[in-house]
């Protein structure tokens, strides 16, 4: 299983992102070690909300090579 906070050698690689249902509908994603945050209504809208995240957020030669999304999905049984 993979570590959620990055090391620095995977930082240079990877940007991990945190992504979860938002309570008002749609979903939120924001990055582990980095100021990025953005949200859409659907998973794939999402996909092209980080991607052009990442893109504004580093420079050219700096951006990693590799985007995670991590999705965390709380959900409640009855015992």
């Amino acid at each position: 299983m993979t570590a959620l906070h990055p090391t620095t050698e995977m930082a240079m690689n990877e940007v991990v992102f945190l992504v979860e249902d938002a309570a008002e509908g749609g979903l939120t994603a924001r990055a582990l070690g980095h100021s990025i945050h953005t949200e859409a209504d659907t998973f794939g809208e999402l996909r092209l909300q980080v991607r052009d995240a990442v893109q504004r957020h580093f420079d050219e030669g700096a951006r990693p090579a590799v985007i995670r999304l991590h999705y965390v999905k709380d959900e409640v049984l009855a015992a």
